[in-house]
């Protein structure tokens, strides 16, 4: 099963002002990232407000990308559901759109608390859509999960045929490293933390990941596996170092989701306001967040349309 090289997006779902979701600007916004060295999209994830979204709007979302990427971008969709009948009618529609692969995280609730359990959740997706790769979206933060992921990859071998691997956006870097290794390097274990790219690398792995700061930031992300490559260490880390720093920023705004998602409209696209119950940042903290992004050069090294 092919392994991701390079780094994906994982892009907001743009709305407009009343909060229904705007298809029209995705065709700019896929541009854009390919234009900023991305190679696709993970698209109804938590960045996109997946699990805000009604089923209907991520498949007519999963439409619109599949639409607009150019050749060769791939576009994984997440399909990850509290309800696991629309986890897999979301499953079966990507497939038949064409998707390159398709991702669920475990559900926010019920919680689940036994391998045994997240596996069956997985194969009834990935089953839905035996012919993508499925990847499961380690992020424990967001629905409590925190199951050992090695223990998934030792249950699933065998059992799931297009468990392709692991979006792991956790701490543990040793964990990472553990899945990484696990039968040579069997499975994809794709790098889901923008802080701590550079030292993933450094580990041997992350051929590839999904970020989210690469909205905004992808220039500049993506250049810190190119320094790797190169070999040029002291240029890594110096990128590495400014990838934090935006991150330091976005913390101080409610995190990606939130402020990431307001930077897009310094950078000509506007993706309009998060769904309730995220809490909208008003005109001041606006302000004031572009004031620090400027304190830091952020607009002299972002992203360009």
């Amino acid at each position: 099963m092919e392994k991701i090289i390079g780094l994906i997006d994982a892009p907001f779902t743009p709305m407009l002002p009343n909060g229904d979701v705007n298809y029209d600007i995705i065709p700019a916004y896929a541009a854009m990232l390919a234009k900023n060295g991305l190679k696709g999209v993970f698209i109804n994830g938590s960045s996109g407000e997946g699990y805000m979204l009604t089923t209907e709007e991520r498949m007519k979302l999963a439409e619109a990308w599949i639409k607009a990427v150019p050749a060769g971008f791939k576009v994984i969709v997440h399909v990850g559901s509290c309800c696991l009948r629309d986890s897999v009618k979301l499953a079966a529609h990507a497939a038949a759109l064409g998707a390159w692969g398709i991702g669920s995280m475990a559900p926010p609730f019920p919680k689940i608390g036994r391998i045994e359990e997240l596996v069956k959740y997985c194969e009834a997706i990935a089953g839905a859509a035996p012919e993508l790769p499925f990847y499961y979206y380690h992020i424990p933060v967001f629905n409590g999960c925190y199951l050992p992921m090695v223990d998934l990859l030792k249950a699933v071998d065998g059992r799931i045929p297009n468990f392709a691997g692991i979006k792991y956006t956790f701490e543990n870097m040793y964990e990472y490293n553990q899945c990484r290794l696990y039968k040579d390097g069997k499975y994809d274990m794709l790098h889901g933390q923008d802080e701590t790219y550079l030292p993933s690398l450094a580990q041997g792995g992350a051929q590839g990941g999904i970020c989210g700061t690469t909205n905004y930031n992808g220039r500049e992300q993506v250049a810190i596996g190119e320094a790797w490559a190169a070999g040029d260490l002291a240029k890594a880390q110096e990128l590495q170092n400014f990838s934090q720093d935006v991150i330091n920023v976005i913390c101080h705004y409610r995190g990606n989701i939130v402020g990431g998602k307001r930077i897009m409209k310094f950078l000509g696209l506007d993706m309009g306001p998060n769904r309730v119950p995220f809490r909208n940042m008003t005109d001041e903290e606006e302000a004031a967040m572009k004031a620090e992004l400027e304190a830091i050069n952020f607009f002299e090294r972002c992203n360009r349309i």
